[in-house]
């Protein structure tokens, strides 16, 4: 059995301060969300064998806030593969994680993570969350999926089950979205 854990990174500021996408830092509501997510892994008892995240600035901040709530280092491999990448190519670094992980923390963007998860997860199951997801994967949530498979490289197109889905804003109302 292999469990991949997906996670967006947190809100990010637009404020125009910076030239590049790549290194727009996140938002207070963001840390906020982060710090909540992470004390939900916590409390969920979640560990990793493995964290592969983007290298892009809000995924490093994200994942600082998410060890503050969860209280441990996380030890990311930073991956730049990871940055905007598109399903298939999150699909293909999953397949390449290390052999003897069973559990593995993919942290990135959308609309790759989105995407994904609905590549794996079969949508022949009412009871699933992955409609919600079809609809939105927000910031700073969370989705964990079950493999019955014994290799990473043996995951596939409708092979998981999604164990859960997690948004800030089930966890807080107020880390969910603005409206004027």
């Amino acid at each position: 059995m292999k469990r991949l854990t997906l996670l967006r990174h947190a809100k990010s500021g637009d404020d125009g301060t910076v030239a590049r996408d790549f290194d727009r830092p996140l938002n207070g509501k963001g840390r906020r969300a982060a710090r909540a997510i992470g004390r939900h892994m916590r409390e969920l008892g979640l560990h990793f064998d493995a964290v592969v995240a983007s290298p892009a600035v809000r995924v490093a901040e994200t994942l600082h806030e998410v060890e503050s709530g969860y209280g441990a280092a996380l030890d990311p491999h930073w991956e730049r593969r990871l940055y905007l990448a598109p399903p298939g190519e999150l699909l293909d670094i999953v397949q390449s994680a290390a052999p003897d992980a069973q559990s593995l923390l993919l942290v990135g963007h959308n609309p790759g993570l989105e995407q994904l998860v609905l590549t794996l997860v079969p949508s022949a199951d009412p009871n699933s969350p992955r409609d919600e997801i079809a609809i939105k994967y927000p910031t700073a949530s969370l989705a964990e999926l079950e493999f019955a498979v014994d290799r990473w490289d043996a995951v596939a197109a409708d092979g998981a089950t999604l164990v859960r889905f997690v948004r800030p804003r089930d966890l807080d109302p107020e880390l969910g979205p603005d409206y004027a």
